[in-house]
């Protein structure tokens, strides 16, 4: 029977195929700890142990799906996105580390305010709603999109952490049901921003397993979704709300001059820990 240590030798050179060093190695690893539900320092410790059959049976088709190009995300099952552990598959987009960025800037400036109203639009796997949720005393908060698949994701997200969202089937293009004119404090959106023309530098694995419906705009109206929700926010936020858009690096101005001919009173554009601009804030 092969170790810890042999199969991890094993795994990583069969992903050496297909991925650099050292994105083979993390993948092995964390293929490991995922099968084995242990911890990285609970593998090291256990690297001369023998593997079950059953463990080794298990991680044949994980590796095999990696080798076919889908992301790890998914073959695994789940993400890590501001300390949670979400489930995800091809139904709902990757939860990205720039839109943690923007979950911790809501929480900075809003930390401490209990009974907020906050509505996330196109919320994919939940992540940024029940982020907040968690984050935030007695907010009450919402989580739109207008995908059953991606809401049936995000709500089962929710109910293992246990935090309250309410979740909202809907086009954001139609009239938005259910929530009254000026009853909202904060609304939050990483809305489909990718271009239809930049799909040939995306990766491969993004274009063959990651739902288009939740990346892609057309050329021709490439701030479509901004546009709308901006409208959507003069009529649900309440006088001093904040907007807060996750952006495509191109479109700092673009949306911000949007939001500021709209009528809203302040916005501003905000850079990542890249030095990428890809936040805009917005008070009405």
């Amino acid at each position: 029977m092969a170790t810890v240590k042999d199969t991890h030798n094993s795994i990583k050179a069969a992903l050496a195929a297909v991925y650099p060093e050292p994105e083979a190695g993390a993948m092995a690893q964390q293929v490991l700890e995922h099968v084995l539900q242990k911890t990285r320092l609970e593998l090291s410790l256990m690297r001369d142990q023998e593997l079950s059959a059953a463990a080794t049976t298990a991680t044949a088709p994980l590796v095999e799906r990696l080798l076919q190009h889908e992301p790890l995300q998914y073959v695994l099952g789940i993400a890590h996105f501001y300390g949670l552990e979400l489930a995800v598959d091809e139904r709902v987009l990757i939860p990205r580390p720039e839109t943690e960025e923007l979950v911790h800037l809501i929480l900075q400036e809003h930390q401490g305010r209990k009974h907020l109203n906050i509505l996330d639009i196109g919320t994919g796997s939940g992540c940024i709603p029940i982020a907040l949720a968690a984050n935030l005393q007695e907010a009450q908060v919402y989580g739109m999109d207008i995908s059953e698949g991606a809401l049936a994701v995000a709500r089962a997200n929710a109910e293992k952490y246990q935090v309250r969202v309410s979740w909202l089937l809907q086009d954001i293009f139609e009239p938005v049901q259910h929530l009254p004119p000026q009853s909202l404090d904060i609304i939050t959106s990483n809305p489909p921003y990718v271009l239809e023309s930049e799909k040939e530098l995306m990766r491969q694995n993004v274009l063959a397993y990651e739902p288009h419906l939740a990346l892609f705009v057309p050329d021709e109206d490439a701030l479509k979704y901004y546009r709308r929700i901006t409208e959507v926010g003069q009529t649900l936020l309440k006088k001093g709300g904040k907007l807060y858009f996750e952006i495509n690096e191109r479109y700092g101005n673009g949306v911000k001059e949007l939001l500021l001919q709209a009528g809203y009173s302040h916005a501003e554009v905000l850079k990542d820990l890249f030095g990428k601009e890809r936040m805009v804030r917005a008070v009405l």
